[in-house]
């Protein structure tokens, strides 16, 4: 049951990030305006909202190639899940220094917190499972 539950989380976090990233690659302006506090945080840049983009691309391929390769999975999660939760820890440290306020925290929660937290999960998940081989 364990097992079926991280595939699925893995599937979803990773689909989840590979739509992400294609709408950030190919609709940038779209995605600035439509991403709750995405506009309070910088002006708009395409170039830059393009290149985050292709990262969250590899972030979904690494998701969904871990879900159905658990030989591999701890691997191909440990670095997206570092990168989602030093972005997350960005996050906070925004409102900690007064960038902006502490209502961010609620706005990015699903976007930016949860998913940091359900990778890093996930890489729990595979170190467990890689231990009881």
């Amino acid at each position: 049951m364990r097992s079926q539950t991280t595939t699925v989380v893995a599937v979803v976090l990773g689909l989840a990030a590979l739509a992400n990233g294609v709408f950030m690659l190919l609709y940038p302006q779209q995605w600035y305006w439509s991403v709750p506090g995405v506009p309070d945080r910088g002006f708009y840049n395409q170039h830059f909202i393009r290149d985050i983009g292709m990262l969250y691309m590899l972030i979904g391929g690494a998701f969904s190639f871990g879900a159905f390769y658990a030989r591999y999975r701890f691997q191909l999660w440990l670095f997206p899940a570092l990168w989602l939760s030093s972005h997350a820890l960005f996050h906070f440290w925004e409102v900690l220094v007064g960038i902006c306020g502490p209502i961010f925290l609620l706005i990015d929660f699903a976007g930016v917190t949860l998913p940091a937290l359900l990778a890093l999960g996930l890489c729990w998940q595979a170190k467990r499972a890689d231990e009881d081989a």
